[in-house]
């Protein structure tokens, strides 16, 4: 049942047109980086369809046709047949993993004719619908583990068919979504154990070959197992007993530092540390069956669970990964230059945005991605031509556009009188962030190379269709928030 209030808008008059025109804009700049990227010395044409910078504009035009479609449809649509959708596309997700056709070792892509299309770029929306859907059922309760773990499923799902498709880095994007669930009430001890892990896995690595004193003793084992007791200890502080926390924080000091001497002869007291690992757990468990507290067998787990992620990870890095994975990882973490290697795509982008300076060497001016320096320079790596061309103004002026665009998706996904619209909008707003950040920052050598496209800007037919409905399905839920339901 559906009641107005007040006068009754007009789809077209109740869109926010600032979002539509930040969209424009990133479209415009989209393509004249595309047209950067893929010019070559020579072409005297660039709106020919032969070229791809031609082709980018057949594909923003069916981008701006399908984005207007999707809001003449009536905003229900999207929450009726959420599910609907959801399972199609995660039936050709799977479908694709048979699909004979390998492009650059992926079979994420069905080849139908002399289109290409990427599945895995239209299953975001898809699984964003999912959530909101799931997420906004009455009873629904982010804490309570049974809710959580279903909605844990909806985006494994998809994930799992992506890995399968051998597309890791399309696959990572569906992480994004614990922003979302932050939002919408998730435990913050959650969003902070992912962190941990990260820290874990940098740390460990990054210094695994480095030893202490005499002892052999590695210091990114050492700083793994000091790390997991001094969170754990934090953790004891803020959901326990500070006076608890007090005592295991000085036996792990008194003990550790008795430890020290230890370096000067060959002991390797990181079998101390992993001790001292096991007594805390120990003393967690027995803390929480005379207390009865359920929050000391959590961190308890906290802490069995950082373990065994450092030891797993490393058993996978050194065992399971090929060798040009541990390769691009260690070139990341500094371990390896390789500049030839894993580490030469990173190492051209940054040599071409630096030699953009302050103000760029123009529109199709430059010099780096006109020899084709820069491997993916129009998909992956394009934001090394917005470097080079336009400078740091330029590139600052990008990042400022997608800046605008997510304070814009914040704004109206707070402004949501119904969960469906708040969950589907923080989930645009994660991916979008998601890919800006990890895009930009491996472009610039801050983040894994792990091959995922720039929002708008990135060449290609399937990245921007997706990122349009992804955008557009939001809008048009914007649009009908007048509207009470009941």
């Amino acid at each position: 049942m559906e009641q107005q209030t007040g006068r009754q808008k007009g789809v077209l008059r109740s869109l926010d047109w600032w979002t539509i025109l930040i969209y424009v804009a990133l479209l415009t700049f989209g393509w004249i980086s595309v047209c950067g990227a893929s010019y070559s010395y020579g072409e005297t044409d660039i709106f020919s369809l032969s070229t791809r910078s031609g082709m980018q504009i057949i594909w923003i035009v069916t981008s701006i046709v399908l984005g207007f479609v999707i809001v003449m449809l009536d905003d229900r649509f999207y929450d009726t047949f959420a599910y609907i959708v959801y399972g199609l596309l995660l039936l050709l997700l799977f479908v694709t993993i048979f699909n004979p056709h390998s492009i650059k070792g992926s079979r994420s892509w069905l080849v139908l004719g002399p289109l290409r299309l990427q599945p895995a770029e239209f299953a975001k929306f898809a699984t964003a619908l999912a959530l909101a859907k799931f997420m906004s059922a009455y009873g629904y309760n982010i804490n309570q583990w049974k809710h959580f773990a279903a909605t844990l499923v909806i985006i494994l799902l998809p994930m799992l068919c992506i890995v399968l498709q051998r597309e890791t880095g399309s696959a990572l994007v569906y992480l994004s979504f614990f922003l979302m669930f932050y939002r919408e009430g998730m435990p913050g001890s959650i969003l902070f154990t992912g962190v941990a892990m990260v820290v874990y896995f940098v740390v460990g690595i990054r210094y695994a070959e480095v030893f202490m004193g005499n002892s052999g003793t590695s210091v990114g084992k050492f700083a793994v197992m000091l790390l997991i007791q001094l969170f754990s200890i934090g953790m004891v502080w803020v959901y326990c007993n500070r006076r608890m926390a007090w005592r295991l924080l000085a036996a792990s000091v008194v003990v550790t530092l008795l430890s020290l001497p230890l370096l000067k002869v060959p002991f390797n007291i990181v079998y101390i540390q992993t001790g001292l690992v096991v007594a805390m757990i120990g003393c967690l468990l027995v803390e929480g069956l005379r207390t009865r507290l359920n929050n000391y067998y959590f961190i308890a787990l906290f802490a069995i669970g950082s373990a065994t992620f450092y030891y797993g990870a490393d058993f996978i890095m050194q065992n399971v990964m090929e060798p040009h994975q541990r390769s691009r990882i260690n070139v990341l973490l500094g371990l390896d230059e390789d500049l030839r290697g894993a580490g030469y795509n990173v190492h051209q982008s940054e040599i071409a945005i630096g030699s953009g300076g302050l103000e760029g060497k123009g529109f199709l001016n430059g010099t780096q991605t006109k020899l084709k320096f820069v491997p993916e320079q129009d998909t992956d790596f394009i934001f090394c031509t917005v470097g080079e061309e336009e400078g740091f103004l330029g590139s600052a002026g990008v990042l400022l556009l997608f800046l605008a665009l997510i304070l814009r998706l914040i704004h109206l996904s707070e402004r949501q009188p119904f969960r469906f619209g708040r969950v589907y909008g923080y989930c645009v707003l994660s991916i979008f962030l998601f890919h800006v950040f990890i895009n930009v920052g491996m472009v610039l050598g801050l983040t894994p190379v792990i091959g995922i496209p720039l929002p708008f800007f990135s060449y290609g037919g399937s990245s921007l269709w997706g990122f349009t409905i992804l955008l557009f399905i939001f809008l048009r839920l914007d649009a009908s928030r007048h509207m009470q339901r009941s």
